[in-house]
C-alpha cells in the first residue's frame, strides 16, 4: 500500500531529534540514524511495528488518540517517555501529517528531554525547599534587582511579594555599613566568588532586621554571571545574646570597680565623719554648727551611696527562704503609701493567687519592689496628667514568674532606656537620685537567675518586667 514512498530518508539523519514516519494507524515506515543513536534499535527491530510498541504503557493511550486523530488535524505534541533498549528516555513527540502520493501519513519528530526534565525536577525541589525553610532567601537578576523571595523572608522583612519584586535591595536597607561594606561586597560576588557577612537592614515596621547573609553568583554555561542568590539567617536573638553579654561583663566590672572605689573612699569618709563630729561638740557658733550640719548630711549621703555599692559588688550572705511574693509586693506598696507624692496616685493590683513560694532573701526581693515603686511615683509625680496610676500584676508562663508594674506616668527616652541599669544614670533632677537604685535592682534579679525589662513610651508611661524562675 506505501510501496510507491520512495524519497529518501536520509535527508534526516543530520537532524540531532529522532524522525519517524509512521502510517495513519500507527506502523513504523522509517527513521533516522538518531533513531538507531539513541534507542539502541535497527530497522529489524522496529520497522513495521507500531510506534505505540516502543511508548512506555502509561501514555499509550493518550498517543493513540492523537494519531488517530491526525487525519482530522493539523498536528500535536504530547509528553512521552520511549523505551530503549537500557530504559527510557524522556521525548516531546510532535505529530505533522501529510499526504504523499495520495496516502495520508504522519511525520513524528521525537526530542530528547530527559536532561530539561532533569532541569525541571531539580528546580521544582529547589522551589519547594525555598518556599519552606525558615531561613530567608533572595534573588536578584545581574543588575540587583530583585526576581524571588521565599515566604520566609517576606514573612521576616513584612514587605509583600509584589512590593519587593523588581527593586533593589538597598530600599529597606538601614544605613547603617558604609559604602565601602557594599563595596567590598559587590567585588566579590561580581568576581564569582561567595559573600558571606552580617546585615543590618529595616523591617517595614521600622525594626533591625539582622541576618548573616551568604550571597553567590549564579552562572550560566558560559560562566556568565545572570544573577546572585542569597540566603539570610535571622541572627536577631545572638545579636540579644551578644548585648547582654557585654551588658553583664560591663555591671561586673563596674562592681569590681565599685568595691575599690568604696574601700578607697569609706576609710577617709569615716574620719570626716568624726572630725565633723569633734567639731560639732565643741563648737558654741550658731553658723559652724549650722554648717556642720550640712556637711555631715553630705556625708551620710556619701556612706548610703558607698553602701550601696559594696552591696551590690559582693556576693550576697542573705539567707534564702521560701517567700511569698504576694505578700512582699503587697508589703513593699504598704510602705511606700506612707510617703506624701503617693495620696493622689491609684495602686491596682491583679496579683495571681496560685502562685507558690519562691526561694529568695526576702529583704532584698522587697527591695527591689520598693525601688521599682520609688521610680514609678516619681515618674507620676514629674508628670502633670490628671490618670496617675500604677498597676502590679503577678502571673506564670512556662514555668517562670513574671511580674509586672506598669506606671501612667512621663516616660522614659528611647535612647535612654539602655541605660537605665547602669551606676550613677538617672533621669531625674540632680539631686534628686544617686542613680543607683535599679541598678541595685538589676544586680538582685540576676542573683535569683532572674531578668528584668523595661518597656517605655516617653509621655504614656513605663512598664518594669521581671521574670524569676520557678524551682518546683
Amino acid at each position: 500500500m506505501y510501496d510507491n514512498i520512495k524519497f529518501d530518508f536520509k535527508i534526516f539523519d543530520n537532524f540531532h531529534d529522532m524522525c519517524f514516519i509512521i502510517s495513519h494507524n500507527g506502523v513504523i515506515l522509517n527513521f533516522n540514524s538518531t533513531v538507531k543513536e539513541m534507542l539502541g534499535f535497527d530497522k529489524k527491530d522496529i520497522i513495521n511495528k507500531k510506534l505505540f510498541d516502543i511508548i512506555d504503557k502509561p501514555y499509550l493511550e493518550k498517543s493513540k488518540s492523537i494519531v488517530n486523530n491526525q487525519l482530522e488535524t493539523k498536528g500535536g505534541n504530547i509528553f512521552v517517555k520511549i523505551k530503549r533498549k537500557t530504559g527510557l528516555v524522556d521525548v516531546d513527540l510532535t505529530y505533522m501529517p501529510f499526504t504523499y502520493n495520495g496516502k495520508r501519513i504522519i511525520f513524528v519528530l521525537a526530542r530528547d528531554i530527559t536532561e530539561d526534565k532533569d532541569k525541571e525536577l531539580k528546580l521544582r525541589r529547589f522551589y519547594s525547599v525555598a518556599n519552606k525553610t525558615i531561613n530567608s532567601i533572595q534573588i536578584t537578576d545581574e543588575n540587583g534587582k530583585i526576581i524571588y523571595v521565599n515566604p520566609a523572608y517576606i514573612n521576616a522583612i513584612g514587605y509583600s511579594e509584589e512590593e519587593l519584586l523588581g527593586k533593589d535591595p538597598k530600599v529597606f536597607g538601614s544605613g547603617k555599613h558604609s559604602k565601602k561594606f557594599w563595596e567590598n561586597m559587590w567585588n566579590t560576588i561580581k568576581s564569582g566568588k561567595v559573600w558571606v557577612g552580617e546585615i543590618e537592614d529595616r523591617k517595614k515596621s521600622g525594626e533591625p532586621f539582622y541576618t548573616q547573609a551568604i550571597i553567590s553568583p549564579i552562572t550560566d554555561d558560559d560562566g556568565k554571571i545572570t544573577g546572585y542568590f542569597g540566603i539570610y539567617n535571622d541572627i536577631a536573638e545572638k545579636k540579644m545574646l551578644e548585648k547582654n553579654l557585654i551588658h553583664s561583663q560591663k555591671m561586673e566590672n563596674i562592681g569590681i570597680l565599685a568595691a575599690g572605689i568604696a574601700h578607697e573612699v569609706g576609710n577617709p569618709l569615716a574620719s570626716i565623719s568624726a572630725l565633723v563630729q569633734v567639731v560639732q561638740r565643741t563648737s558654741s557658733e550658731e553658723f559652724a554648727i549650722e554648717k556642720l550640719e550640712l556637711v555631715k548630711s553630705q556625708v551620710r549621703r556619701i556612706s548610703k551611696t558607698i553602701r550601696d555599692l559594696v552591696d551590690f559588688s559582693r556576693p550576697s550572705n542573705y539567707e534564702l527562704r521560701l517567700t511569698d511574693i504576694n505578700k512582699n509586693i503587697l508589703d513593699a506598696v504598704e510602705i511606700i503609701k506612707a510617703g506624701i507624692k503617693v495620696k493622689s496616685i491609684e495602686f491596682i493590683l491583679k496579683l495571681n493567687s496560685e502562685i507558690p513560694p519562691l526561694s529568695l532573701v526576702q529583704d532584698q526581693i522587697e527591695q527591689v519592689f520598693i525601688n521599682i515603686l520609688i521610680n514609678a511615683i516619681d515618674a507620676i509625680a514629674d508628670d502633670n496628667k490628671d490618670l496617675k496610676k500604677i498597676f502590679i500584676y503577678t502571673d506564670i508562663i512556662n514555668d517562670n514568674l513574671i511580674i509586672t508594674f506598669e506606671d501612667t506616668g512621663i516616660g522614659i527616652y528611647e535612647e535612654d532606656i539602655s541605660k537605665i541599669f547602669e551606676p550613677f544614670f538617672t533621669t531625674k533632677e540632680e539631686g534628686k537620685g544617686t542613680g543607683l537604685g535599679l541598678w541595685i535592682t538589676y544586680g538582685i534579679i540576676k542573683s535569683f537567675q532572674g531578668d528584668i525589662k523595661v518597656e517605655s513610651t516617653k509621655g504614656v508611661g513605663s512598664k518594669f518586667i521581671l521574670t524569676l524562675p520557678i524551682n518546683k
